[in-house]
Formats: C-alpha cells, structure tokens, sequence
C-alpha cells in the first residue's frame, strides 16, 4: 500500500490515497468516522448520472468483472494496516480515528456488479479473521435501481447478517425530479417496489441529497410530493431506518455543477422537522 502523509478530511473522498484498485478510505460526514470503501467501479460507470456526482469522467454503464482475488487481498491488507499499523495516526485527522463501517459504494452502481453477492461473502468471511469492532457495519450506498434482480437480493440478504444497513437514494419522487437530479426515467413504481425489497431484506436508510439548482432550492411540490410518498409507505405498514438528509459537501465533477450550491441551514432544518413529523428519524448533515 503506497504511503503518503496526506490526511483525510470529510472533503475529500479521493479513491487513490491507499494506492489500490478497489478499496479506499474515506472520513464520511454520515457515518462519524473513517469508512472503508470498496469500489467495485473502478470503470467509473453507472446505470445513473447524478448531477451532483464527484466521480470525474463518468458514464454510463455497469460494472466491470471483479478480480475477487485482488479485492479480498486488498481488503486484508487494509484491515491489517487499520488494525496494526499506524494507518490513523498518519493519515486520519485525531477526531476522526475510528472505524465505522466497510461501504459498498465508489464511482458507479455497485449492484451493478454480477458478482455482488460473492463480493459480500468474501467481506463476511474477511471480517471474521480481524479483531474488529463488533458493532461495525457494512453499508451498501445503492441507487437502489436493481434490487430487484435476485443476484442483487441474495448479497442484501446477507448483508443483514453482517450488520448491514442499505442506504437507498431517494432524491425526488417526481418524474421530473428524478430526470433532473439523477438522470434516470425509472418509474415511481418500480422505485417503490425495489425500496419494499430491500426494507425486507435489510435495515434501511433513505439517504436525500438536498441543494439549489440555479439559486433556487427544491419547490414546494417537490418537497411535498416526498413528504407525501413517504407517509404513504410507512402507512402500508413498511419500515424504514429513518432518513440521511445531507447537502453539498464536494464539487460535482458534471457538468451541470456551475449551477448547484448548497440550500441554507433554515430550509434543511425545516424539511428535516417535517420528516420527523411522520414519526421517522433523520439524521442531518447540510
């Protein structure tokens, strides 16, 4: 693993400081500590184009096939490192030297992957030979577009006995929205059902990515319209972890970024005190 002395902050979510194909380390605002994420992209393609996205030069598309021996001695040598060596003392800012979890996440749909719930049982079989937290998670940051395969539902299963948690984006429950913001004409339908799926198969968050679009923030049908489907699902009697409701952190790299800027603290709080109205928790980061 190369070495530098760069110290990671929750501004930068750079994929190279452990100089690996498919495992890096990020400080993640959400989950309150250093997160080990494992890029099972790192074609940098995706089924969606979020116009938010970091990822540099991305595309369309799915994942590539996965060199699993590569990623499981990638994972090994990570967790040695975190777990032996000095890999926090050099590289983690002192209020962030904790591991939270391992997170499926990268530069594209990580369900995606044909081979995602081998993927998830090499990290389970991986986390047994580590003297790790026992309360640390594995977090699956999906579009959620592909629950429904059941490749995809076999990993997410498993997921639920390695204390997984799924954090399933839910950026906007209009058609418009969600060809604005993620550039996808997915159907509220399918959405609906894929997000059932996974409430069943895994503990599961909804994470909201919340900004202004040419100074503007979300219109008062937008934000209803997410208040209203919500309801509507805890009603039929689904569950959900409750809401990761965050902000602009980093610069998109697409090309609609010239036009995306934070939305104030007063609008965020006020959008998080009505989810919370529903009886659903939120956790806020602006």
């Amino acid at each position: 693993m190369q070495r530098t002395s760069k110290l990671l902050h929750i501004g930068d979510h750079s994929r190279d400081i452990a100089g690996l194909t498919y495992v890096y380390p990020v400080v993640s605002r959400r989950a309150g500590g250093v997160s080990i994420g494992i890029n099972l992209n790192p074609n940098n393609a995706c089924n969606w184009r979020c116009v938010y996205c970091q990822v540099p030069d991305l595309k369309r598309g799915s994942a590539p096939q996965l060199d699993l021996v590569t990623l499981e001695a990638e994972l090994r040598t990570f967790l040695h490192e975190i777990v032996h060596g000095d890999f926090m003392q050099t590289h983690v800012i002192p209020e962030a030297r904790r591991i939270n979890d391992i997170a499926l996440s990268g530069n594209g749909e990580p369900t995606s992957a044909r081979e995602f719930a081998q993927v998830i049982e090499l990290i389970g079989r991986v986390k047994a030979d580590y003297n790790l937290p026992k309360n640390l998670k594995l977090v699956l940051i999906t579009n959620g577009s592909l629950v429904n395969r059941p490749g995809v539902q076999a990993g997410v299963s498993a997921m639920a006995e390695l204390n997984g948690e799924v954090w399933f984006k839910l950026d906007s429950v209009t058609r418009e929205g969600r060809q604005r913001i993620n550039n996808t004409r997915m159907s509220l339908m399918r959405m609906r059902e894929n997000l059932r799926l996974a409430t069943r198969l895994c503990p599961t968050w909804l994470q909201t990515c919340v900004f202004q679009i040419n100074g503007m923030a979300p219109p008062v049908v937008e934000s209803d319209a997410y208040l209203s489907f919500l309801e509507s699902f805890l009603n039929e009697g689904e569950k959900l972890k409750g809401v990761l409701l965050y902000g602009l952190a980093r610069p998109s790299m697409q090309p609609e970024a010239p036009r995306l800027t934070k939305v104030d603290q007063v609008w965020m709080e006020t959008f998080s005190a009505r989810i919370q109205a529903l009886g659903v928790e939120v956790r806020l980061n602006p």
